[in-house]
């Protein structure tokens, strides 16, 4: 029950940090979405051997952290929590391609070794983004920009209601476990049958709260769309930040800064 609490008091946190009131939240969702989109692209198109390359693109997530104000160890912990799955992605990288590319004395580094640190970094940076994004817009104005942007509304919709229907099955699932555990004596019913009969009532009570939220939602006009949240329009600032992180990345995308420091420095000492 802990751990559900804690998830669901998460989600709820970075909806707090979006109601923030720096330079950062208040700029269109627009062109915050933007500027993450196109920073997410220019991360994952990035050679899988370019490690130095990637390096430069933590100024994005961290310069975003620094002047929103948003707490750098909650977001970390979040980014952690999905090191796990990275880890299944690429942890077969080594056994798969043994190309030698790096020679460190009398130690080889194959190409999987590096791919794999790759897939860690992109993935730590791409994730950074979102939480950032969600931190200093929102979920909704985030779906809101998508919807503006040419996603069809079906999708965003789909998103919208299962981002509200996280909370309604956090919720039941902490009732649910609590009733368990106050009705358990000992370790009775502690065991992997109660979790059965458990996730099944779980199912319905969900299924049964969800129905009638949507009922409720009918019978106050919904037809499928969610209204937008007012924002600021598209202005000088707005521009400001899509140009000014756009080409910074495509910078970035084009030239190896830190080969390029690297080779500059052993040239001048030379």
């Amino acid at each position: 029950m802990s751990t559900i609490t804690t998830a669901l008091l998460d989600l709820k946190y970075l909806e707090i940090l979006a109601a923030g009131d720096t330079t950062i939240h208040r700029l269109n969702p627009l062109a915050k979405v933007l500027v993450t989109l196109l920073f997410i692209l220019c991360v994952i198109s990035c050679n899988r051997y370019e490690l130095t390359a990637l390096l430069p693109f933590f100024l994005f997530p961290i310069a975003m952290i620094a002047r929103a104000n948003l707490p750098p160890l909650f977001i970390l912990k979040k980014i952690i929590l999905f090191l796990p799955f990275i880890l299944l992605v690429g942890i077969f990288n080594p056994v798969f391609d043994r190309i030698p590319l790096v020679q460190f004395g009398s130690l080889t580094v194959s190409g999987g070794w590096i791919s794999f640190l790759s897939i860690i970094i992109r993935s730590i940076l791409t994730v950074g983004g979102a939480f950032v994004l969600i931190g200093t817009t929102g979920f909704t104005p985030t779906c809101q920009a998508l919807r503006r942007m040419g996603m069809p509304q079906v999708f965003t919709t789909q998103l919208l209601f299962l981002y509200r229907y996280i909370f309604v099955l956090a919720e039941e699932a902490g009732r649910t476990s609590l009733a368990r555990e106050l009705r358990s004596c000992g370790t009775k019913g502690q065991g992997i049958e109660s979790y059965r009969s458990l996730i099944g009532a779980l199912l319905l009570r969900t299924w049964g709260r969800a129905e009638r939220i949507h009922d409720a939602m009918l019978a106050r006009g919904f037809n499928g769309e969610f209204h937008r949240v007012q924002s600021n329009g598209f202005g000088r600032m707005e521009i400001i930040y899509c140009f000014g992180w756009s080409a910074l990345f495509i910078f970035f995308r084009l030239t190896n800064i830190p080969l390029v420091l690297g080779n500059f420095i052993t040239g001048f000492f030379a």
